[in-house]
């Protein structure tokens, strides 16, 4: 007996910040009937975007231009911001100059041209945007001087963002049905052109009718079998920053059933600095983001033999952090471990330094430091002690070389280890003040793996699926958000990723709708025969 049929009009899989921003544009275009399925259970809603911190890195032309889109800066505090504008070219410029100019021009050219339109088609669905004065701002002589061309968050980061896409998928008429697993994608046989998905809920097959499918399902992160195959080996040990739930089965679906056409980095990913003693093979949804570590520009890493072997100063955290946890993963154990002295301390973000959530080491000297890391995994305390001493000598050296230049941690400052009296092997390019000052703080990091950079490759005009068979366009199927390949290789510059998956998922969504309407489905809709539970 063949599975029951449920019709819509177009078919969202996945509940991510893509998959809703594809939603709500195919339910604005005018399909009536839009169906979100995720397999994850509703109390994991989100995808990633839930744990991220909300950032969305958009073109603007100044702070005048993104007022209007904030709720958090009154007429007095707006006085006191430094911010600049972001243009298209410097936009695409870091894009090209993270990803080794790897990423596909054409992706490029509408995640950047489209980005601020998207931003404020957002916000008028009622996603609430703030300035991140807590991430992407420091107080400089009673000033906010904003950094990094990454000025916007959603309120109360990935949690508010998810928030905000259930209300307006509520007030959209949007149906919702977690704990539903695509199995299959069906096609025609004669055409190819899609005809609905195959879907499991409740433990029973029941195939979704619609001529309009966009898949939105995330990468293979949390899959340790296809991180070891596709990044490499070591990978599976990775921690697990986001959901458990993206384990890249659509990806394998998509190729297997329909010979979708593979695009992007397949051994590449965002990682970053993670918090050692998180869960490791999921996100927190409480703790959520806190557990990102990301504040070594303002100080030193070491690994567990107690040498660095990074430059933490060679570019604004939005350029490195997400390539950094690949550093630290090559290192012995995986591991590493995160110094400052008072200096530093006193810029960490309250939101992943606070007590509470992060073991603190703490001592008065390094020789007392080295020693409290020992316990907790650092291999060799000579070398930590003489590497830092060394780090302070060539400091000091360019210091004193160039006494003009301030210390400034909103711009590369060209504070630097590198002096005509020394000059270290690996350097601090920037923001290098010595590590001398007591107390001195030190937090054991691992490497937490938040997205992969291998997908399908798409139409950048609609999102539409390429076949790797004909190079054309297999109707009536769209991709996005962390599915689409092509944009980021090896790195990605901050707050894109987010930005791409709502600038390309309101492509996919108007398209998807348009097909809706062309094609008659001619299935009969009753209410009585639906084997889809809604919001649950």
């Amino acid at each position: 007996m063949p599975p029951p049929e449920e019709p819509c009009d177009v078919l969202i899989v996945g509940s991510g910040n893509a998959g809703f921003s594809a939603a709500l544009s195919a339910a604005q275009t005018g399909a009536k009937d839009v169906l979100i399925i995720d397999k994850c259970p509703e109390d994991w809603a989100g995808g990633n975007s839930y744990f991220t911190a909300g950032a969305f890195r958009t073109v603007h032309n100044g702070l005048s231009d993104l007022l209007p889109l904030v709720n958090n800066v009154d007429s007095e505090t707006s006085e006191i911001i430094d911010l600049e504008p972001y243009l298209e070219e410097e936009f695409i410029g870091d894009l090209r100059r993270v990803t080794g100019g790897r990423c596909d021009e054409e992706l490029g050219k509408v995640l950047v041209e489209e980005s601020r339109e998207t931003v404020g088609w957002l916000a008028e669905q009622g996603i609430r945007f703030q300035l991140s004065f807590n991430r992407q701002a420091y107080r400089v002589n009673g000033r906010y001087k904003f950094w990094g061309g990454l000025h916007l968050k959603t309120q109360d980061g990935g949690k508010g963002l998810i928030r905000d896409h259930l209300s307006a998928a509520r007030k959209h008429g949007i149906r919702i049905s977690f704990s539903t697993a695509a199995k299959q994608i069906l096609t025609d046989s004669k055409t190819g052109a899609t005809t609905g998905v195959l879907v499991e809920t409740d433990g029973k097959l029941v195939v979704i009718k619609t001529k309009a499918v966009v898949l939105a399902a995330g990468g293979f992160e949390a899959n340790p079998r296809l991180r070891s195959q596709y990044l490499g080996p070591g990978w599976e040990l990775a921690y697990v920053r986001g959901t458990p739930y993206n384990t890249g089965d659509l990806l394998e679906i998509a190729i297997r059933d329909v010979g979708a056409k593979t695009k992007g980095h397949w051994s590449g990913c965002h990682s970053v600095a993670w918090d050692a003693n998180a869960p490791p093979h999921s996100g927190d949804r409480d703790v959520s983001n806190e557990f990102t570590k990301s504040g070594y520009p303002l100080g030193l890493m070491f690994n567990s033999n107690g040498e660095r072997f990074v430059d933490e100063g060679v570019d604004l955290r939005n350029y490195t952090y997400a390539k950094f946890g690949k550093a630290i993963l090559g290192q012995p154990d995986g591991v590493a471990f995160q110094v400052w002295d008072r200096k530093g301390i006193e810029l960490l973000r309250e939101e992943e330094y606070r007590d509470g959530i992060v073991k603190k080491i703490k001592a008065d000297t390094i020789e007392e430091l080295a020693e409290k890391c020992s316990q907790v995994g650092l291999q060799s305390t000579e070398k930590f002690v003489e590497t830092i001493e060394k780090y302070n000598e060539a400091a000091r050296h360019h210091r004193s070389e160039n006494p003009d230049i301030q210390f400034d941690p909103a711009v590369k400052d060209g504070l630097s280890t590198q002096s005509s009296i020394l000059r270290l092997p690996l350097p601090k390019s920037n923001w290098a003040l010595p590590i001398d000052e007591p107390p001195l703080l030190a937090v054991k990091v691992a490497c937490g793996i938040t997205f992969t950079f291998g997908g399908l490759m798409v139409n950048p005009d609609t999102a539409a699926v390429i076949s790797g068979m004909t190079d054309s366009e297999i109707p009536g199927l769209f991709c996005v958000g962390e599915m689409l390949g092509g944009l980021f290789y090896g790195n990605y510059p901050g707050g894109s990723g987010l930005t791409s998956g709502a600038v390309f998922g309101r492509r996919a969504g108007r398209a998807a709708a348009n097909l809706s309407r062309q094609q008659f489905l001619g299935i009969r809709k009753s209410p009585s025969a639906s084997k889809l539970r809604e919001d649950r």
